[in-house]
């Protein structure tokens, strides 16, 4: 989750789509060139499973942005599996 987030904050696409599960990986990110927003912080709010004896595991977290000057934050329950030894993100529920 750590990772996926670093690579959100310096729009890493080839990293996103390489951890992202085939099954539900869009074609492309879609960064805005040029754009506004800017990701400020990362708070892990909670995790189940994802050990090295599970398959599945998810984490809920809030990451804080500033986006044309105005902050706001992504609360985000992730779903994650492991695919060939790693772990891959499926897809979440983000929560108002």
């Amino acid at each position: 989750m750590r990772s996926r987030y670093a690579a959100f904050a310096v729009e890493d696409e080839a990293y996103l789509l390489r951890t992202w599960h085939p099954r539900t990986r869009p074609p492309r990110i879609g960064f805005e060139p040029g754009g506004s927003m800017r990701w400020t912080g990362l708070e892990i709010l909670d995790s189940s499973d994802g050990s090295a004896f599970h398959s599945t595991g998810t984490v809920t977290f809030r990451a804080r942005y500033v986006d044309g000057g105005r902050a706001g934050a992504l609360h985000e329950r992730s779903r994650f599996e492991r695919l060939d030894g790693a772990w891959v993100y499926v897809d979440g529920d983000v929560y108002e």
